[in-house]
C-alpha cells in the first residue's frame, strides 16, 4: 500500500492566500439573495392562503424528495470517484446546489412573476432543483480544476442562461422535453465542457491525483445507485394524469435495458473482457437522460427499453472513444458529462423529434411536422446558448480576481479543505484508508 498523495507546497506561507475571499463572496450573494426575497417573493398558493389553489404538496412532495436525493446525494456521490477530492465532491457540490436553489428561484421568477410578486410554490421548488442538476452537470466538467469562488461564480452567471434557454424552449417555442434531457442534460454538459475548455491547463490532464482507488470507486457507487433508483421520479415529477405513469413505467424500463447493455459493452470493449467501474457507474445511467424528452409520451414499453439499449452503448462507447478525442482537442471533462449527459440529452432530442412525426405526444393545434420542427430547434438552440453561455462564463472565470489552483493543488481536497491531522505549519498526514490505492 503506497500513499496516492504528492505534497502540496511545503509551509504555509508558499501557497496563494485565499483568506477572505469566499466568505465575501458567499455573504454578499446571501444579502442579495435575501434582499430579493424580501422584496419580491411570496408564498404562493395555496400556502399563502387556506382557500388557496394550487399544485398541491400531496402531489408533487414524494417526487420533490425524489429529486432531492438525486440532487444531494447522487450527484454530490457519483463524483466521489476521484480518490484525493471526496471532500470537494461531495462538500462543493451541496454548497452549489443550495447556491442554486435560491438563484433560480428568483431567476425564473422573475420571468414568470405576477403583479410584481414571485409566488413560491411546491413546483418552484421542483424547477429550482431541476437548475441545481444542470449546474451540477457542469460542475461535473471541471471537478478538481477550480476554487470554490470560481464555482460559485460559475453557477451565479450559468443560471441566468439556464433560465432564458428554457423560456425560449418551454414557452416560445412550447418543444416537450417532461424530463428535461434537452433543457437541463445537454446544457448543463455543453455548458460545462464549453467552460473546461476555456479554463483549459495540460497539467490537468498528465495529473497523477485525477484518478480513482478502490474506495473512492465504491463511493462513487453509492451515487449512481442511488440515481439509478431515483430516476423515474426525476422524468415524472412535473407530468400530469396518465402521462406521469407513462413517464414512471418509461423511465424504470430504459434503465433496465441501459444497464443490462452497459454491463455487455464494457466487457466486450476491453480486450480481456473485464467490466469497467466508470461505465457501471456513468453509462447505466444514461437510459434515464435519453428517455427524459419522450417520458411522458405513447412510445409504448419496447420504445422505452430500445432507447435504453441505444444510450447504454452510445454512453460507453463515448467513454472508450469519444472522450479521448476530445481530450486531444483540450476539452477535458472529469467526469465524462459528455458520454452520461451530452450524447443520451442528444439522443433524446432526436428521439423527440421522431416522436412528433409519430404523433406520440400531444400536438394541440399543431401538425406533427411542425411539432418535430420546434423541437429540434429548441435542441440546436439549447447547444447554442450552452456553448455562448460557457463561453462568456469561461472568459470571465480566468480574471486574476478570482484566483486559481495551483498546479499541484488539482484534484486535491488540501487545497480548499481542513484534513484530518491538520496543523498549522506542517503538512496534513491522511489516514491511509482515504488515500491510498488498493495494491
Amino acid at each position: 500500500m503506497t500513499s496516492s498523495y504528492v505534497p502540496l507546497l511545503p509551509g504555509r506561507e508558499s501557497r496563494p492566500s485565499r483568506r477572505g475571499k469566499l466568505t465575501a463572496l458567499l455573504l454578499v450573494f446571501q444579502g442579495l439573495f435575501l434582499g430579493l426575497f424580501v422584496e419580491f417573493v411570496r408564498y404562493g398558493p395555496p400556502a399563502g392562503s387556506p382557500a388557496g389553489s394550487g399544485p398541491t404538496i400531496d402531489h408533487y412532495y414524494p417526487m420533490f424528495q425524489d429529486v432531492h436525493v438525486m440532487i444531494f446525494v447522487g450527484f454530490g456521490f457519483l463524483m466521489t470517484f476521484l480518490k484525493l477530492y471526496g471532500y470537494g465532491s461531495v462538500g462543493f457540490n451541496m454548497l452549489v446546489a443550495a447556491f442554486v436553489l435560491q438563484w433560480a428561484t428568483l431567476m425564473r421568477g422573475f420571468l414568470y412573476m405576477e403583479d410584481n410578486t414571485i409566488n413560491l410554490d411546491i413546483k418552484s421548488m421542483l424547477t429550482a432543483d431541476f437548475a441545481a442538476a444542470a449546474v451540477l452537470i457542469s460542475y461535473g466538467a471541471v471537478l478538481g480544476k477550480t476554487t470554490p469562488v470560481q464555482l460559485v461564480v460559475m453557477a451565479f452567471l450559468e443560471i441566468p442562461f439556464l433560465v432564458v434557454n428554457e423560456w425560449i424552449g418551454t414557452v416560445q417555442f412550447q418543444a416537450l422535453d417532461i424530463g428535461g434531457s434537452m433543457f437541463v442534460h445537454v446544457f448543463g454538459a455543453y455548458f460545462g465542457l464549453t467552460v473546461a475548455r476555456m479554463l483549459y491547463r495540460p497539467e490537468a490532464s498528465d495529473s497523477t491525483k485525477e484518478g480513482a482507488n478502490y474506495n473512492s470507486d465504491l463511493f462513487s457507487m453509492i451515487g449512481s445507485v442511488f440515481l439509478w433508483m431515483y430516476w423515474p421520479s426525476f422524468n415524472s415529477a412535473l407530468a400530469v394524469g396518465d402521462g406521469r405513469y407513462r413517464a414512471v413505467i418509461n423511465t424504470y424500463l430504459s434503465l433496465s435495458a441501459c444497464a443490462v447493455v452497459t454491463f455487455a459493452m464494457s466487457s466486450a470493449v476491453d480486450k480481456d473482457g473485464r467490466v469497467n467501474m466508470v461505465h457501471v457507474q456513468n453509462a447505466t445511467l444514461a437510459g434515464g437522460v435519453a428517455v427524459g424528452t419522450t417520458a411522458d409520451m405513447m412510445i409504448q414499453p419496447w420504445g422505452a427499453l430500445l432507447i435504453g439499449i441505444i444510450a447504454g452503448t452510445l454512453s460507453t462507447v463515448g467513454f472508450t472513444v469519444v472522450q479521448p478525442f476530445l481530450a486531444r482537442l483540450k476539452f477535458h471533462d472529469t467526469c465524462g458529462v459528455n458520454n452520461l449527459h451530452g450524447m443520451p440529452g442528444l439522443l433524446a432530442g432526436v428521439a423527440g423529434v421522431v416522436a412528433s412525426l409519430l404523433k406520440l405526444c400531444e400536438l394541440g393545434d399543431r401538425s406533427a411536422a411542425v411539432q418535430a420542427e420546434f423541437q429540434m430547434a429548441a435542441l440546436f438552440v439549447t447547444i447554442g446558448i450552452a456553448l455562448l453561455g460557457g463561453t462568456i462564463t469561461g472568459i470571465i472565470l480566468q480574471l486574476p480576481v478570482w484566483g486559481k489552483l495551483q498546479s499541484e493543488e488539482l484534484f486535491d481536497d488540501r487545497a480548499n479543505w481542513e484534513m484530518p491531522g491538520d496543523e498549522d505549519d506542517c503538512e496534513p498526514q491522511p489516514t491511509a484508508s482515504i488515500i491510498t490505492d488498493a495494491e
